[in-house]
């Protein structure tokens, strides 16, 4: 079972690495990690994707919240929130393909962000379904390089699932 987790951290050099380790040293593996900036500079927002049962995401949260930098620790439910990735595939195509390749990234609400003679980059965001999804269509084509963010997600809503330090 995956979790998805939102810390909220200081927005200072050597906090990654603190909470990377803090994986590492618990033998927890992350599926999934985007780190960003938010609205205020002086912090930043992990989003991390742990797999586990509920006892892992309990000794996760905890842990978190054991760490300096750390101000806060969210639980985010599949459920109740909204989740993306953003994926760049860059596939081959040649006078024969190129129209089938544009018409499979309309269908997926995609964009051709990059044109070459010989390829395409396609930039796709949704949900993990969706991004294998069009992976799986464009390979018959070659994918000659392909990047993926983590997850990024959010509770819906105005209710927040939260561990607040003490």
């Amino acid at each position: 079972m995956k979790h998805t987790v939102a810390v909220l951290v200081e927005n200072k050099p050597g906090v990654l690495t603190r909470v990377a380790g803090l994986f590492s040293r618990r033998g927890f593996n992350i599926e999934s990690l985007a780190v960003g900036v938010t609205e205020n500079a002086d912090t930043s927002r992990m989003t991390i994707v742990v797999s586990g049962d509920d006892n892992v995401l309990e000794q996760v949260m905890k842990q978190l919240n054991k760490l300096i930098d750390v101000i806060r620790v969210t639980d985010i439910p599949q459920e109740d929130s909204v989740n993306r990735e953003l994926a760049l595939i860059k596939v081959g195509v040649d006078s024969d393909t190129r129209a089938e390749v544009m018409q499979i990234v309309d269908i997926f609400r995609a964009k051709i962000v990059d044109v070459g003679v010989k390829s395409l980059i396609v930039e796709v965001t949704g949900d993990e379904s969706k991004i294998n999804a069009i992976k799986q269509l464009l390979r018959q084509f070659g994918i000659k390089e392909m990047v993926r963010t983590g997850k990024v997600a959010m509770n819906r809503g105005a209710k927040v699932v939260q561990s607040e330090k003490k």
